[in-house]
């Protein structure tokens, strides 16, 4: 790998135009002198294609039309990527300065693993901070029982991506762990302790608007594991641990759509499977139970506990 390889960003676009340009900008004013930027739009009506022309000589390639979504705009972008390095930034989402340069440096650091993931702040529409997601240097197993990365700071080696194969496009919601998945199983991955990116958490955003599909996309995830030859050792002598990380997975997402006895059944079912699994999430298993009742003072501190925890 040379000083400073060609890295690929991809964005995918549709209907974003209130957080597009902060988007754009995030990667055009990197200090990395050596990217090549895409962006993908999905036909966008809400002024998205006006933004992305304003910025049409900076970019390497973009285009609007008609797409079967999230994975297959992304999926786009991959197959016209020529980095070394390949990562992909949504529409409401943004790097944080230095991201890339430091991405690059720690891939050239560490040589033995094919992808490297950062941490991620999420904010609201406003860009006032709601929290820090901070991770650790999972392995394959952890990602089976669903420790979720988060997907703005992952850059990856191109040539492990293609290795593996793009996006699967029937998934909508966990078409970026499905992926992490299948890259981890094939070479090692690293977390690096820096803040690369920041995601916004707003109305629109798939983790309130379609809440619910998240689960159930990770419980067909979990039948794919079970059958897929790669996987199917390890997922057997795990199973109580990964179907423990489905069911709690549910219920986080069932909670923050406000279905809450589904979300403290998923709880439930969790803590019976391995108890472990809960333990560090048992607040919003509480309010889970408790938030029927209309009690707006629990709802209160369990919206501030959210808001500093750190995942």
């Amino acid at each position: 790998m040379n000083d400073t390889p060609l890295v690929t960003i991809v964005t995918p676009s549709y209907n974003q135009a209130r957080f597009l340009e902060q988007t754009m900008r995030s990667v055009l004013d990197q200090d990395y002198p050596n990217i090549e930027y895409l962006v993908v739009d999905g036909a966008s009506t809400d002024g998205s294609v006006e933004l992305i022309k304003k910025y049409s000589d900076r970019l390497t390639w973009w285009v609007s039309e008609k797409d079967g979504g999230q994975a297959e705009a992304i999926n786009k972008g991959f197959a016209r990527a020529k980095g070394e390095i390949i990562a992909w930034i949504n529409s409401d989402d943004y790097y944080m300065p230095g991201a890339v340069a430091g991405a690059v440096k720690a891939l050239m650091n560490n040589l033995e693993v094919g992808f490297i993931y950062g941490n991620v702040r999420v904010v609201d529409k406003d860009d006032i901070i709601l929290n820090q997601l901070t991770y650790d240097n999972w392995s394959l197993k952890d990602l089976l029982s669903f420790h979720i990365i988060g997907q703005p700071a992952v850059f990856m080696r191109r040539s492990l991506l293609e290795k593996v194969g793009y996006l699967d496009q029937s998934y909508h919601c966990l078409l970026d762990h499905h992926l992490w998945i299948r890259l981890a199983a094939q070479s090692g991955m690293k977390h690096i302790p820096s803040l690369w990116a920041s995601a916004h958490y707003h109305e629109d955003c798939k983790n309130l608007a379609i809440a619910a599909e998240f689960g159930k996309e990770a419980k067909r995830m979990v039948l794919w594991m079970q059958s897929s030859p790669m996987f199917h050792n390890l997922f057997e002598q795990n199973r109580k641990l990964i179907l423990a990380g489905a069911e709690r997975f549910d219920a986080f997402y069932l909670l923050d759509a406000r279905e809450y006895p589904a979300a403290f059944r998923a709880y439930w079912k969790a803590f019976w499977l391995n108890p472990a699994t809960v333990t560090p999430e048992w607040y919003r298993m509480v309010y889970a139970l408790f938030a029927p009742l209309g009690l707006d003072g629990l709802r209160k501190r369990f919206l501030q506990r959210r808001r500093n925890k750190l995942n």
